[in-house]
């Protein structure tokens, strides 16, 4: 098969990656919106978990990570539910870290094992101990491709960089050990700018908040009164929207009736209706400098600024005051 990238490029894949990716598992994540709630309020925010899921396979590659490491960033999101991170918001979880939880119960119960086994791998030591992966994941605050991808396929989707500034900042990527570091502090004062775009200025969007808010309760009744279970939200996001519209359920239908893309809504911290926190997303990028790894906010005080804005804004959270809720046809 041959994917076009709008990030990475063109590339031919076959074998084991392309089974993957035709199987049911990952073919589910395309109807799985990355936002979350966002796209029910915002048509523009549309990124999906199969894009981004193909995109960490797609960079592993261009980074020289082994076959072994391609399929397990291509598969790393399988377990996310209908909706993203909303059912974090569901079950009041802080570390946004569900769908890790229910990880190897998906994989096993899926047909992923039988994939690979035909191919002669054994999912257990492939995809159950993501620590051997280190360009696929890493801690905060460093770099790993999932926290790359993400970010910059969002911002750039989103018209906020540009594909030639993609390309210079793949370009200053270097590997040592098997993990991502940069080459110099303007690539890092770059990255470190974009990536609050994305967690801060996007994630924390009082329109998303709004949305993550609304569903999240939605989605509690729901489950509440039984109308869906946790398996129903192991399909798509259209999927379990479609049960929740059929439910006739007033207090279902009333609060679905408030999400939708006429919401208008503004950051007011005096004057609000509801205020949320996410999880905390810091990074400090290791930077090679004088012949060592130092982290990007010891030698820049941009970063540093920036980073101290975006622990405050995160511990202080999002005020969101409703303006119209209102669906205007």
């Amino acid at each position: 098969m041959k994917i076009i990238d709008p990030i990475y490029g063109d590339y031919v894949i076959d074998g084991i990656l392309e089974e993957l990716i035709y199987s049911n598992p990952v073919q589910r994540l395309k109807g799985v919106y990355q936002g979350g709630a966002s796209y029910f309020v915002n048509e523009k925010w549309d990124v999906t978990r199969y894009e981004h899921s193909v995109g960490v396979m797609l960079l592993i590659k261009k980074l020289g990570g082994s076959l072994e490491e391609q399929i397990a960033g291509l598969l790393h999101d399988i377990s996310h539910t209908a909706f993203s991170h909303v059912i974090d918001f569901v079950f009041e979880n802080r570390d946004e870290d569900y769908h890790e939880k229910i990880y190897d119960q998906i994989i096993t119960n899926s047909e992923i094992p039988y994939i690979l086994s035909k191919y002669g791998y054994d999912y257990r030591s492939l995809l159950l101990d993501n620590s051997k992966w280190s360009l696929l994941e890493q801690p905060a605050p460093e770099l790993c491709v999932d926290r790359i991808d993400y970010t910059l396929r969002d911002m750039y989707h989103y018209e906020n960089i540009t594909i030639e500034e993609i390309e210079i900042f793949l370009h200053n990527l270097i590997i040592i050990e098997g993990k991502i570091y940069l080459k110099d502090i303007n690539t890092a004062e770059w990255f470190v700018k974009i990536y609050y775009k994305e967690v801060i200025d996007f994630f924390m969007n009082p329109l998303n908040i709004y949305g993550y808010d609304l569903l999240a309760k939605t989605l509690k009744i729901a489950l509440d009164k039984k109308i869906i279970t946790m398996n129903t939200l192991l399909g798509t996001d259209e999927e379990v929207l479609n049960l929740l519209r059929l439910s006739n359920d007033k207090d279902v239908e009333n609060l679905l009736n408030q999400i939708h893309q006429s919401v208008k809504v503004e950051e007011d911290t005096v004057e609000y209706h509801l205020h949320r926190k996410n999880k905390l997303r810091l990074i400090d990028p290791s930077v090679f400098y004088n012949a060592q790894l130092i982290p990007s906010s010891e030698i820049s005080t941009e970063i540093k600024k920036m980073n101290e804005n975006a622990k405050r804004k995160a511990e202080e959270g999002t005020y969101v005051k409703i303006i119209s809720n209102e669906f205007i046809s």
